[in-house]
């Protein structure tokens, strides 16, 4: 025993609470193994909770120890964790390694120290050293982490050419140290009004920013006439950085569709779980957001070490630790045709209200342009607007009533006006007066008279209005999409005037302009279309399109499932003869309808389908305006939000696409 044995048994007892309180000062009561071992594991588990000041230290005082150790790793920006390992034992001296294992950023940085305690008494004393906290670090010397940005995968499209890729860019602001202090605040003014920003928010960024900072107000992908290099050099501190950025050809390319690039805020930061830290980027929206952990790859590390003061000859942050090589971002591959994209944003630019252009290519579901006009506000009207389908639901209404025995030459009644529980419903302004009464189904439809349709509610059933659009591949999963969507909503069950009204596309019925370009696609393909944007989906962790919502109101996730199915397994998917039927009658509609200006458009014949969907209280209410068409091997979709009639206002659009097309 030591000589706490030989003292009164009330002295032991309070001698022996006192041991237990100072158990963190590497106190022993023996010279024995286990009492340096037992030091050695309480000095690994201090620093790994990054807190010395309870230990007995030597070579410095325990509090400026402790300060040390939290500066040294403070730019780490983690804790450790650490082992002691075996002791040797040399009279009153242990020796024994401290193994560090750090996790930085997607790396793991491990290494071991030599550490000593020499006994003093009943204790054993720490020897204090900067090199105990990592080999050949020096007194002064601090530990930091840069980030080797990894290589953004690109984006690809048809035929693997390059749509998102490193372009050159001009990143645009203040340099702090090219401007005297009292004249930073005039400057970053100054820049502000140059750049149209607001000069208060910059101000306040520059004044917040390090004597040494660079404050980026803009990124340029090209100098303008009012944004020029001399301009902004004529500013105090005024720099313009030559760099490259993952960029679309144009600053609006499919931009609601992909999304951008740009450095992680702290909200992204928070919520990615440590995969992100200030300075990275990210993607935000769209694509580039859905497939960031793919695209994003995994950046690189330094831990490097930097002197308290820079000392002539020497630059800080030179002495490399460890580091870790980036690993490059996966490229993803899509089915956009660059030159239909272009033309598609083109034919929406002069658009006010939200509007949108899909093309799809029928025989292989590939989707080759989805434009949300300039009107969509950056949304993807595209893919992911809600609206009344309007008269294009005919298609779908005509489908049943195949399948229920008519043909385009089946007879049906076309009133003026027609009343259902006391809802008057009329057609269209301007419906011929010569296709009122008992017309042809072709001629009804080529007319879209809503009467003949709403009179056809008797013999088709809202569950079969849903059969039947889903053999025409709407309202169901898209298992190889790759992209978020809606792919259309049509109930099955209504009763009344709210079934009456789905026989015109309206009530409850709700289409995107993806759906509805999938529905004429599936027409021209003779076989439902499953459509496919991103062809390597299956690399990214969540790859599903969203399908029609459910009665809650969310959206089941699809498969990844590589399957060509795309209706449930009780539809009957449509057939080559029911498709050949609704063909006949979408080329009525060209040849004898009211979209006879396609008729002008060259190469294979086009067959379309306007629609007209009311929505709102107004009166007269406004409009949602459709038109779907087939063209060879492409199926397109336009619509206009508020835009009047499908065929005066989406027809003209669709015209000036397809003949651009070629």
């Amino acid at each position: 025993m030591c000589q706490m044995g030989k003292l009164k048994m009330q002295q032991g007892f309070v001698l022996g609470l006192v041991a237990l309180v100072m158990a963190g000062s590497l106190t022993a009561c023996d010279d024995s193994r286990a009492g340096a071992e037992g030091a050695a594991k309480q000095l690994a588990s201090s620093l790994a909770a990054l807190d010395v000041g309870s230990l007995a230290v030597e070579g410095k005082d325990a509090a400026a120890a402790n300060d040390e150790l939290n500066a040294v790793f403070e730019g780490l920006g983690a804790k450790p964790s650490v082992a002691s390992g075996d002791v040797k034992l040399d009279g009153d001296t242990a020796t024994f390694p401290l193994n560090y294992s750090w996790n930085i950023g997607s790396a793991k940085w491990e290494y071991t120290s030599d550490a000593t305690l020499k006994k003093s008494g009943d204790k054993w004393a720490v020897q204090w050293s900067p090199a105990l906290l990592a080999p050949q670090l020096s007194d002064g010397e601090t530990l930091s982490v840069k980030t080797v940005a990894a290589q953004r995968g690109q984006i690809l499209g048809a035929g693997d050419a390059p749509i998102v890729e490193d372009r050159p860019v001009f990143r645009v602001g203040i340099d702090k140290t090219k401007v005297p202090a009292e004249q930073a605040d005039a400057s970053a003014r100054a820049m502000a009004a140059l750049l149209g920003l607001d000069a208060e928010e910059y101000a306040k960024q520059v004044a917040a920013s390090g004597p040494q900072a660079f404050v980026e107000g803009l990124v340029l992908r090209a100098y303008t006439a009012e944004i020029t290099e001399a301009r902004i050099k004529a500013i105090a501190g005024g720099v313009s950085i030559l760099d490259s950025m993952a960029l679309a050809p144009t600053r609006t390319f499919a931009r609601a569709l992909l999304g951008s690039v740009g450095q992680a805020n702290a909200e992204q930061i928070e919520k990615s779980n440590g995969a992100l830290r200030a300075g990275d980027t990210t993607g935000t929206g769209g694509l580039q957001q859905k497939y960031d952990a793919l695209l994003r790859g995994k950046d690189g590390v330094e831990v490097v070490a930097t002197p308290a003061e820079k000392t002539d000859g020497e630059t800080p942050g030179t002495k490399v630790f460890f580091s870790s090589l980036p690993a490059p971002g996966t490229t993803l591959k899509t089915t956009l045709d660059l030159k239909l994209q272009q033309l598609a944003e083109a034919t929406l630019a002069g658009i006010e209200p939200a509007s949108a252009i899909v093309a799809i290519r029928p025989s292989t579901g590939a989707v080759l342009a989805a434009a949300s006009g300039p009107g969509s506000n950056g949304y993807n009207t595209a893919l992911l607007g809600q609206y009344a389908p309007g008269s294009t639901f005919k298609m779908v209404d005509s489908l049943a009533m195949f399948r229920n025995g008519a043909t385009p030459d089946s007879k049906v009644e076309c009133p003026s006006t027609l009343t259902v529980d006391g809802r008057t419903f009329k057609n269209a302004e301007g419906y011929p007066e010569t296709s009122l009464g008992s017309v042809a189904l072709r001629d009804a439809f080529a007319h879209s008279c809503n009467t003949a349709f709403i009179n056809a509610r008797e013999t088709v059933s809202q569950d079969q209005l849903e059969s039947a659009a889903q053999a025409l591949g709407v309202a169901v999963e898209a298992p190889k999409l790759g992209a978020d969507a809606f792919l259309g909503s049509v109930p099955g069950a209504a009763e009344g005037t709210e079934h009456a009204a789905s026989m015109i596309g309206q009530g409850k019925v709700l289409f995107s302009p993806l759906s509805a370009a999938i529905m004429a696609a599936s027409v021209a393909n003779g076989a439902p279309v499953s459509p496919q944007l991103v062809l390597n989906a299956d690399a990214a962790q969540d790859p599903g399109a969203t399908a029609a919502p459910t009665e809650s109101g969310s959206a089941p996730s699809s498969s990844a499932s590589a399957t060509t199915s795309v209706a449930p397994a009780s539809t009957q998917p449509i057939t080559k003869e029911e498709a050949a039927s609704l063909a006949d009658m979408m080329r009525a509609v060209v040849t004898s309808g009211h979209a006879g200006f396609l008729a002008e458009v060259p190469g294979a014949p086009v067959g379309a389908k306007t629609g007209t969907a009311e929505f709102g209280n107004d009166n007269p209410p406004k409009t949602h305006a459709w038109i779907v068409a087939t063209h060879g091997d492409l199926a397109v979709a336009v619509f206009v939000e508020e835009g009047g009639l499908g065929a005066t206002t989406s027809g003209p659009l669709l015209k000036s696409f397809l003949t651009a097309a070629g």
